[in-house]
């Protein structure tokens, strides 16, 4: 069944998004989009040694001529656009960057991936990124909220699918676009989006292209309003619009998700603590405490059992693990490596771990089930119980219903500020270099320019 709206449904989504954005003038957003760009650097300075020649051949094949923004974490200059496209690879292969759970999306990564560059290139206000930042992020978690879990259901990656509409809107935003013109890029964006969870499978490198493709796109998005282009009038409602199209049809809760007047997205960001896929999280910490807990040892264990909802279950059950991408997707290995070395950072999922006889050894003990129970509270909770039996009889479990780095149970900005001097220095950054860029993006009000200069 297709509902059709009785007002014009795009008007009112450009119409939140304005307001949301005008939120940028509290200290309390402000700090918001300190935090979560601090947390993008330093993801994204790892995820460039992580591409290592793949990105630097990519540049190499894109960078024809013009060199209109950095590329974080190679120290070069770029067009445009490539500047982007490498961007939004680098930040997001290290399975680091931040996400939304209730629209299961990574809003983050495309979006500052595009407006980096952006604001670069036309030398915007601090107040402009402020502003571009929160209307981004509530432009694809709004839209990711209104369309899960049956987007997903559908096959579609929502960081590649919303992440190129909050990317267009950031940039749209941020450079001040009239209505028109938002209501041209919000309709370039529609049409361009994409995103498919098959990159997720087998050995595919590939999952990184969905975010990667979403900042490029939404920054060709946004440059289609600059050129006179005209859109539809419906862009999201009715039989062809966005909402049908990417969930398979409108029912009343997706209206009511999308107009629902609650927190603004960037409010509801979560920030990854583990370098695994989010659903995996609350596993790894369940795990970690236990060990911290109860001393153990991994020889002596017999076998671990993690009940779980849905979404954590099929696609990440698997204990056969061909490679550094189905590591990071995987409960069992994300377990035993989380046991054996007493966390799950990034060096937790290089080459040399993943192959490790022990690690490969105990992650064939770990069995995922999916529980109705755990299922049914999502996404207000996403659960998993972990059950340890050691060969002597001992039996030890917990429950972790929300992991660390929700906005439930946040990082601190120590932590924050942590988590980005150990990927700055897995990337090779000095320390004191490392120094200045936290010190520069915490004065963000007054040190856009100069941040740019040390990217």
């Amino acid at each position: 069944m297709v509902l059709k709206s009785m007002d014009d449904l795009t008007s009112r989504f450009i119409d939140r998004i304005l307001t949301v954005a005008d939120r940028h003038q509290l200290p309390a957003h402000r700090h918001l989009v300190k935090r979560c760009l601090l947390d993008y650097l330093g993801v994204t300075f790892a995820g460039s040694r992580i591409l290592d020649e793949k990105g630097e051949l990519l540049l190499a094949a894109l960078s024809d001529e013009g060199t209109a923004a950095g590329v974080i974490g190679y120290g070069v200059r770029a067009p445009l656009q490539t500047a982007v496209l490498v961007n939004g690879l680098s930040s997001h292969v290290a399975e680091l960057d931040d996400g939304v759970r209730f629209g299961s999306v990574h809003p983050g990564a495309p979006i500052f991936s595009a407006l980096l560059p952006v604001a670069e290139r036309h030398a915007l206000s601090a107040t402009q990124f402020f502003k571009g930042v929160i209307a981004g992020y509530e432009a694809a978690g709004r839209l990711a909220m209104a369309i899960q879990p049956s987007h997903r259901g559908l096959g579609y990656h929502a960081s590649g699918t919303c992440g190129t509409i909050g990317a267009a809107m950031a940039i749209a935003v941020a450079l001040d676009y009239s209505r028109d013109e938002m209501r041209v890029t919000l309709a370039a964006a529609v049409t361009s989006a994409s995103g498919m969870l098959k990159m997720l499978e087998g050995g595919s490198t590939l999952k990184a292209y969905n975010i990667a493709n979403a900042a490029s796109s939404g920054l060709v998005a946004a440059m289609m309003a600059r050129c006179n282009f005209e859109g539809p009038d419906e862009l999201l409602d009715g039989a062809r619009g966005f909402l049908a199209m990417s969930s398979g049809e409108i029912d009343t809760s997706h209206l009511q998700r999308l107009k629902a007047e609650d927190k603004s997205a960037i409010e509801l960001v979560y920030v990854k603590p583990y370098a695994a896929c989010r659903h995996c999280h609350p596993a790894i910490e369940a795990a970690l405490t236990l060990r911290k807990e109860h001393g153990l040892l991994p020889e002596a264990i017999k076998a671990i059992s993690v009940q779980t909802y849905h979404l954590a279950g099929p696609g990440h059950d698997h204990s056969i693990i061909d490679g550094i991408t189905s590591a990071k997707m995987s409960t069992p290995y994300s377990i035993a490596v989380a046991l054996i070395d007493g966390q799950a950072g990034i060096t937790q999922f290089e080459s040399s771990r993943v192959s490790h006889p022990a690690i490969q050894l105990l992650a064939q003990k770990v069995s995922v089930h999916v529980s109705e129970e755990l299922d049914l509270l999502v996404p207000d909770k996403r659960a998993a119980i972990v059950e340890i039996k050691s060969i002597d009889g001992q039996v030890c479990s917990l429950r972790v219903d929300l992991p660390k780095g929700e906005p439930e149970s946040p990082l601190s900005d120590v932590e924050f500020e942590a988590k980005f001097t150990d990927l700055a220095r897995y990337r090779g950054l000095e320390d004191a270099r490392i120094s200045s860029l936290t010190k520069l993006v915490w004065e963000l009000e007054t040190s856009l320019p100069r941040l740019f200069e040390l990217l």
